[in-house]
């Protein structure tokens, strides 16, 4: 297993990893990465073993530090040739990352069968180099799929925690105190926070909540929580959070999420079946996170707002959604109708069958 950089492509590998195992309890799973990324951490965490492989991202600007990229790529080819060797690799599983391709390219020199896992509506840099030499690609989102690829490509989803769908929305009120609210709102901006994002929320919090039977979870991140603590702490019917512990009841409460869209989000609220707001980051690599959130917006799941358009129509988008119940309905009907539980295990399946082919020459 072989993905890095960000949780975003680690947590998929780690679940599709722990579904391997459940198939197949006396397969043996091991994870490639850097030592310089959030791999390094997360997995051995998970109870996986993790060996290094040297990488350098490639700089989108003139720098100096792409000179040395030659030399580090060589070097992480050598470590993949020597990995897929030793560890005598039935299967490479790739889900994303400039740490993957090494390992993509070695696993299709030494003739093993190599599966990729794509998270994003807009397949990312790495997979869309190593999708050639992949027997098998799935995607969570129908505009991933490449052209020409027939049955190699399968859309099966994200692989994300089933047990987010578990507590009941009484549950769920409970938990934040909230049984006599009607309308509830949960915004994140991720673990760090948004500054954008924040302080449209602070500017709208108390028009917000000044409507009877509304309640809001409002997740800050790290750096702003001191910030908006002493301003607004104190509202009855506000729960402000540095970092939400139980993210399936923060769904369950929600009758809408305003959230940013990147790939596992997206695949949260599918499973949960939430209607939301989504706000994609305007900072990441190839505006994946907009793609991500028209797929929502075009099956009638979400509405998209561009972080521009914050200041002028935030109170005004949250406040329509929240007054229209029939639309917030038909939204959550939809979130669920796309949501694929099964991803980690049907992926899992596919892992294995490719495995048992290296051997039996079974798998075209």
């Amino acid at each position: 297993m072989v993905g890095g950089g960000t949780g975003g492509h680690v947590y998929p590998a780690i679940a599709i990893a722990d579904a391997i195992r459940e198939r197949s309890p006396e397969a043996v799973v091991e994870f490639a990465g850097s030592r310089a990324n959030i791999e390094w951490r997360i997995v051995p965490q998970s109870g996986y073993a993790i060996h290094h492989i040297s990488v350098q991202g490639l700089q989108r600007r003139l720098t100096a530090k792409n000179l040395a990229m030659p030399f580090v790529v060589a070097r992480g080819l050598t470590e993949a040739h020597a990995l897929i060797r030793h560890f005598d690799a039935d299967v490479v599983v790739g889900t994303g990352g400039y740490v993957a391709l090494p390992l993509i390219l070695a696993a299709k020199s030494l003739n093993r069968p190599v599966l990729l896992q794509e998270q994003n509506a807009f397949m990312g840099l790495t997979n869309r180099v190593g999708k050639r030499f992949a027997r098998r690609i799935h995607v969570a989102f129908p505009e991933a799929v490449p052209a020409g690829f027939g049955d190699r490509c399968r859309l099966t989803g994200n692989p994300v925690r089933t047990s987010l769908r578990k507590p009941s929305r009484q549950e769920a009120l409970a938990h934040f105190g909230f049984s006599d609210a009607e309308r509830v709102v949960f915004m994140t901006g991720g673990s760090l926070g948004s500054q954008a994002m924040n302080e449209a929320m602070a500017a709208s919090v108390r028009p917000l909540l000044a409507q009877r039977g509304t309640a809001l979870i409002w997740q800050t991140g790290d750096r702003y929580f001191e910030r908006f603590q002493e301003e607004f702490g104190a509202l009855p019917m506000l729960r402000l959070l540095q970092y939400v512990e139980r993210m399936d009841m923060a769904y369950n409460a929600a009758d809408l999420v305003v959230c940013r869209a990147g790939a596992s989000t997206c695949s949260e609220l599918m499973l949960t079946g939430r209607a939301s707001l989504l706000i994609p980051s305007p900072n990441v690599a190839e505006d994946h996170q907009t793609k991500n959130a028209r797929s929502l917006e075009k099956a009638g799941a979400a509405i998209v707002l561009p972080e521009a358009e914050l200041r002028d129509t935030f109170r005004q988008r949250i406040r329509a959604l929240l007054d229209d119940p029939s639309r917030l309905a038909r939204m959550q009907k939809e979130a669920l109708r796309l949501a694929r539980p099964d991803a980690a295990d049907d992926i899992a399946r596919d892992v294995l069958e490719l495995a048992t082919s290296r051997h039996t020459g079974g798998v075209s």
